[in-house]
């Protein structure tokens, strides 16, 4: 790597540092496999997802019966997301409600 590639490098990399997450909103287009769509601007798919366990759907089985503890991300669903340094993952923060 040249001196010239090294200082676009450094340079982009403090900028970068100065915004090291950003906040967005999205809907949940898909669930199988879960989709995600930024405004009208692009669309996330699971590989640059991270998706905590409190956003998946959960299920209890007690003598055969099955009790729903979490619903989950749903088609339709307006989510909370974070941009990652980097842009290329995004973290979902939680489901927004509307009251």
């Amino acid at each position: 790597m040249g001196l010239l590639e090294t200082i676009k490098k450094a340079g982009k990399d403090a900028v970068a540092s100065a915004n090291p997450v950003e906040l967005l909103f999205a809907t949940v287009t898909s669930t199988k496999p879960l989709e995600l769509t930024v405004g009208q601007r692009f669309v996330l798919n699971e590989s640059f997802l991270i998706v905590p366990e409190s956003m998946t759907s959960a299920e209890l089985t007690i003598g055969g019966t099955i009790y729903p503890l979490r619903k989950g991300l749903q088609a339709g669903d307006r989510v909370i997301i974070l941009q990652i340094q980097g842009g290329d993952r995004f973290l979902v923060l939680d489901k927004v409600v509307q009251p």
